[in-house]
């Protein structure tokens, strides 16, 4: 395996030494060294002018996402490490900083799990801040981009239903969503112009090789006489591995491969005027993507379409990967429709990234005041919450072992210590009286932020999310009945929360996971307000996952199950059974 050549002091700060340099090369931005956040000077003036817009994701694709932060594009942007979604926490921060109050805000990411989980968790735990303050939750909207046709058979449930990737046609839901908000659009109007960019816009890539990471070297590496079609910006494996073809012919099957996508022949309209974006994956030479933008074009022409802009350059690399992608945006039929869009792509966009946009410095006065704190909370102690943070804290303890068994036999065997670790934060917290227990929306609240300290990984963000809906939606009943809370009605908010989960993941009942106990307790509980009756329905399924195929998590690479029990849904039993114990004690 041969080791990729970096310049490289310290690989832990790359990223943050990255967006020093590049705020220092363009005055317009500011940085949040801590939470890795890029944003425009002059915030608190855009704030009040219109829709603010951000974006994030792993470092490694720049100029994405940081070097389309300006006038016309985006308000802000957030990173996380090489290949690696930023944290809730540090999203969370961003939306803080740059949301605008009086116009809204957009929230746009790439389709990957971590990022998907992660702003999804930040959004709902924005909203819960606002539960305590009086004032209406705040509006924001968030569309999620998936523009790869290189993904085979993307909605089969049977490969894990990934769903297509993000790509490089996130730079354009950027670019006509940023000049829509500059516009004055509403959030409606922001949301509406994104979600067109985003579903009918398509994106194929190829490879010549991997891309190395600095401090990791080669993941994987392409033989000489191997090109690789598809190859993920995270280098991720592509659909097609052939040899390497002259570019007249490999350019025009690229683009059949786009038209011939069942996402692109199921995009509604003629499918005729369109704009071309070739992107360079980061390491193609400017000679070769003359090249390659001559081919593109012409194949788009001879098929038929009508190409109104064409754009050529570096928008989303994966690293150094030689390579370059090829983005169709298919624009409406309609002619005033259609003149609309492509007055947005039109309009100045005053950022680093934008090829062929003349760079304006803008001066204005770093808003550090603009990220204010979380919304306060008054500690308080009720011995009902206590007796169950207490039931439930202990039971964990005592099935650990067990959780840690079964995740140790089918996944990375950390289940079991994460769920502890967030148990013992919970209870720590309630010995300590630092959780506001006499108002239970904004003490569970409290508690997913805990839980977000403490566990972590995808197991945490799908608690986190839970308790993020619950804590809404008890708001909203307590705000509606003024009353005490009836088992009945917390059911009916657990099914609420449900729904919140669902927005951010794919998994369901069935799917070998916790959901499979989550989902019919909370049923059973809406159903019949019945404490015992919802444990039995959440431990039938919790069990049932033993005789279930992995659909979702790493346990999916394993090919079968051996009659175990899913250590997600045991985890959620040992607290379910420790929450139900402390309030059905036999008198």
């Amino acid at each position: 395996m041969t080791n990729g050549k970096h310049f490289v002091s310290d690989p832990k700060t790359l990223v943050r030494d990255s967006l020093r340099g590049l705020t220092l090369a363009n005055r317009h931005l500011s940085l949040d060294e801590k939470e890795k956040v890029v944003y425009l000077n002059d915030l608190a003036t855009r704030r009040h002018r219109q829709v603010s817009l951000f974006c994030g994701g792993g470092s490694g694709h720049e100029p994405a996402h940081a070097g389309f932060v300006g006038h016309g594009m985006l308000t802000a942007s957030v990173s996380g490490h090489v290949f690696a979604s930023p944290t809730s926490s540090q999203v969370l921060s961003c939306l803080r900083r740059v949301h605008s109050e009086e116009h809204g805000t957009l929230v746009v990411i790439k389709n990957y799990t971590g990022d998907v989980l992660n702003f999804g968790r930040a959004v709902e735990r924005f909203k819960s801040e606002r539960v305590n303050s009086g004032k209406p939750l705040p509006k924001i909207a968030m569309v999620v981009v998936d523009d790869d046709v290189g993904v085979v058979n993307p909605d089969d449930d049977e490969q894990g239903g990934v769903g297509r990737r993000g790509l490089a046609g996130t730079v354009l839901t950027y670019k006509l969503a940023g000049a829509c908000a500059a516009n004055g659009g509403s959030l409606e109007k922001v949301q509406e112009t994104a979600q067109y960019v985003v579903s009918h816009t398509f994106t194929i890539g190829c490879a010549l090789n991997a891309a190395s990471v600095p401090g990791q070297g080669m993941p994987r590496v392409l033989d000489d006489n191997e090109i690789e079609i598809g190859m993920g910006i995270h280098n991720e494996p592509g659909f097609e591995k052939k040899a390497p073809e002259p570019a007249n012919v490999l350019i025009p099957s690229m683009m059949d491969h786009i038209l011939k996508s069942r996402p692109f022949k199921t995009c509604s309209g003629s499918k005729t005027h369109v704009v071309v974006l070739v992107n360079n994956l980061g390491a193609t030479s400017n000679l070769e993507m003359g090249l390659i933008t001559k081919l593109a074009v012409e194949a788009a022409v001879e098929r038929g379409l009508v190409p109104e802009r064409v754009f050529s350059g570096t928008y989303m690399t994966g690293l150094a990967m030689p390579g370059a992608s090829i983005s169709l945006l298919v624009l409406p039929d309609n002619e005033k429709e259609r003149q609309e869009l492509i007055s947005l792509i039109d309009e100045p966009a005053y950022c680093s990234g934008w090829i062929n946009q003349a760079h304006v410095a803008e001066a204005g006065t770093t808003d550090d005041s603009a990220q204010g704190p979380a919304t306060p909370f008054t500690p308080s102690s009720n011995a009902t919450w206590e007796h169950i943070i207490d039931t439930a804290y202990k039971n964990v303890v005592r099935d650990e072992p067990e959780v840690t068994r079964l995740d140790q036999l089918m996944g990375d065997g950390d289940c079991g210590q994460v769920l502890l670790s967030g148990a013992t934060a919970i209870y720590e917290a309630s010995k300590n009286t630092a959780l506001p227990l006499n108002d239970p929306s904004a003490a569970l609240a409290r508690i997913s932020a805990l839980v977000e300290d403490a566990m972590g990984g995808t197991s945490g963000i799908i608690y986190c999310l839970f308790l993020d809906g619950l804590a809404q939606q008890l708001h909203k009943l307590d705000a509606t009945t003024n009353a005490t809370l009836s088992t009945k009605m917390w059911g009916t908010a657990m099914v609420g929360a449900l729904d919140t989960l669902y927005q951010y993941t794919t998994a369901r009942p069935g799917h070998r996971t916790l959901i499979d106990a989550l989902q019919p307790f909370a049923a059973t509980l809406a159903e019949t307000g019945e404490l015992k009756a919802a444990l039995e329905k959440a431990e039938a399924g919790a069990k049932a996952t033993a005789t279930m195929r992995p659909m979702r998590g790493r346990a999916v690479y394993v090919s079968q199950n051996d009659g175990l029990m899913d250590a997600g849904a045991a985890g959620l039993v040992s607290v379910l059974a420790g929450i139900v114990g402390a309030l059905t004690v036999d008198v």
